[in-house]
């Protein structure tokens, strides 16, 4: 291990740590509870603009409102002056970020901007910039040093902008209460969203699909059954369609262990009297994450559905909701 390398990199995780504290007191003097304020009471949209390493945190801005509840999209201040600024609108939002706040590509674009009767906010780390005097609402950046050694590449400075926008980004989110649900609808494809959003009738075998015999049935049928469609499992239903039992690919290996010394032919022994019952059952609006919790919890590798009436609505196993993501 170079002891070096552990040494900068504790210098550099110190210097950037600063940075973003020291924004605790200088957010105090900002106008970020103004930008706040007017990005809720727009009507228009939000755009984020931004160079270079100031860009790339412009689209993770841009990302984060977007996920979190507020639309906003990305553009590029150099696209913006061959034509992109026809993407912004009179009533839009724009945030600008700049470190210098005389980034030369968005200086030539602020007076299409304001032509354009934009509200501007901007974040950088120059009051007295030509972006900051520009701004609505500007948000300055208190930065002592760069954890670069020459004080020349953004570091600490990038960090603390990242800081800045994630705290502009929640402290809309809170003030939308925003919630986790709201927060899966943006994310359907997310470990989150699948837990938030996919139900058991999202996933769930029916019709053709449905592994079922009648509790007349004998054992020879409902493993015919089982095999056929391929689940694990037979829900075992009455006269009604109302689940009465289910009978398991580890009921029928214990069924057939009990019965082998006996000899008696499959076809003269009752699914009935092999059965597990009652059941553990589930429904089809139930959330598939919570059924996945039901099988793990009650150790068991299927669940019979049925609806509010107890009727056979479907069936669904423990790889179902494996291959589902969750």
């Amino acid at each position: 291990m170079n002891k070096n390398f552990i040494k900068t990199a504790g210098r550099v995780f110190t210097i950037e740590a600063e940075a973003i504290t020291d924004q605790i007191e200088t957010i105090k003097n900002s106008d970020f509870s103004m930008a706040c304020e007017t990005i809720l009471n727009s009507k228009g949209r939000l755009i984020v603009i931004g160079m270079g390493k100031s860009g790339h945190i412009g689209h993770k801005l841009a990302a984060t409102l977007a996920s979190t509840g507020t639309a906003a999209f990305f553009v590029h201040p150099a696209e913006a002056s061959h034509g992109d600024l026809g993407m912004i609108n009179s009533g839009d939002i724009v945030i600008c970020l700049s470190n210098s706040g005389e980034t030369q590509e968005i200086s030539q674009i602020l007076p299409a901007l304001k032509h354009k009767d934009i509200y501007l906010i901007s974040i950088t780390g120059n009051k007295t910039s030509t972006l900051a005097k520009a701004s609505d609402s500007h948000i300055f950046m208190s930065i002592k040093q760069e954890a670069c050694p020459l004080d020349l590449a953004p570091t600490a400075s990038t960090t603390a902008m990242l800081a800045i926008c994630d705290a502009l980004a929640v402290a809309l989110l809170e003030a939308k209460n925003f919630s986790a649900e709201d927060f899966a609808i943006s994310h359907p494809a997310g470990r989150l969203g699948k837990r938030l959003l996919l139900k058991v009738a999202d996933l769930m075998h029916k019709d053709d699909e449905l592994p079922f015999c009648q509790e007349s049935a004998s054992l020879a049928d409902a493993l015919i059954v089982m095999t056929e469609k391929r689940l694990g499992m037979v829900a075992i239903i009455n006269e009604k369609s109302e689940v009465v039992g289910i009978f398991t690919d580890g009921d029928a290996r214990r069924t057939l262990a009990n019965i082998a010394e006996s000899g008696q032919p499959l076809h003269s022994l009752q699914v009935a009297d092999w059965m597990s019952s009652p059941c553990t059952t589930s429904t089809p609006e139930t959330l598939a994450f919570d059924a996945l919790h039901i099988l793990q919890e009650k150790k068991i590798g299927a669940l019979a559905i049925v609806n509010n009436t107890g009727v056979l609505a479907g069936a669904l196993n423990f790889h179902d909701l494996l291959n589902a993501g969750l």
